[in-house]
């Protein structure tokens, strides 16, 4: 494709669909005690969970480099590519997107367009695949870029935490500190806003929380096709039976993908957090064919 696309470590797009479209991906960087190195090759969400019940250890994250973004952009231009589209998790919530910019510069802000997402995990990954499919079919940069802004404005986030603590002392929660008194109390419905986690409802008990976590995502899907994607972190049961109650209440499926959080946002939500991503998508065509749960 003359077009690339490159993305960072917390899109946490599945590993076939980043072979599958050649997608560059530059890693964050987590530091856990005693240790540190790159989200998802060095650092996977298991090792960041236990450390996050380790009582009195710290977890911390930082963006890429400069160097990190110059390197995945000198590395499409050497396979090939001609322009490149770089689509990212919020600037609200890291500095990776500035990261970003700052290599684009170097590289040529004619050659690298860097995208804002707004957004994170599936969200900014979601916007990533309508990028790359558009490249895929010829679009050329501006077109590419166009598909991952539109996708990520459509796109929404949802999800429910065990305890705000660890996004209260990553001060990644916002709006929602105003909350944190009664809040850890409850178990508040989150969400993404212009970038931002904000609450958006409290409920008394973690059945309510996943109950109102399904009928929050069907109610945005609509009646219309959409492409889903449920994350979690430590808690594969309660994110596999999210996923079975979504493909029963939303036929029109177009895409549905688990995926655990990697270690980025894991240390930011914590263990026991479950989330979905959920983008209304054009009534177009045949429906895809919606993955199902590997069998036991």
């Amino acid at each position: 494709m003359s077009v690339a696309v490159v993305t960072d470590s917390t899109a946490y797009l599945p590993e076939a669909l980043v072979e599958q479209y050649g997608i560059e991906v530059v890693p964050l960087y987590v530091v856990l005690p005693g240790r540190s190195g790159r989200e998802g090759r060095d650092i996977g969400p298991a090792e960041v969970a236990a450390a996050l019940a380790t009582r009195g250890a710290q977890v911390s994250t930082s963006r890429p480099t400069t160097g990190d973004f110059v390197a995945a952009y000198r590395r499409c231009l050497a396979g090939g590519a001609e322009r490149i589209v770089s689509v990212h998790l919020s600037a609200e919530l890291s500095g990776t997107w500035d990261a970003a910019r700052l290599a684009a510069a170097q590289i040529g802000e004619h050659i690298v367009t860097v995208i804002d997402s707004r957004a994170t995990a599936m969200a900014t990954g979601f916007a990533v695949l309508a990028a790359v499919r558009a490249a895929a079919e010829g679009a050329d940069a501006a077109a590419v870029a166009e598909a991952a802004r539109k996708t990520a404005e459509s796109t929404s986030t949802l999800f429910v935490v065990d305890t705000l603590e660890h996004l209260r002392r990553g001060g990644r929660i916002g709006a929602a500190a105003a909350i944190l008194g009664s809040a850890l109390a409850v178990k508040p419905v989150l969400h993404v806003v212009e970038g931002k986690v904000v609450p958006l409802e409290k409920v008394r008990t973690s059945a309510r929380a996943f109950h109102r976590l399904v009928q929050r995502t069907v109610e945005t899907a609509g009646d219309g096709p959409a492409s889903v994607a449920v994350h979690h972190l430590a808690a594969p049961e309660r994110a596999e039976r999210l996923a079975e109650e979504l493909r029963e209440q939303l036929p029109k499926l177009r895409e549905l993908y688990v995926s655990e959080l990697g270690a980025a946002i894991g240390a930011h939500v914590g263990p026991g957090a479950v989330g979905v991503v959920v983008v209304p998508a054009p009534d177009e065509g045949a429906l895809l064919e919606v993955p199902e749960p590997p069998e036991e």
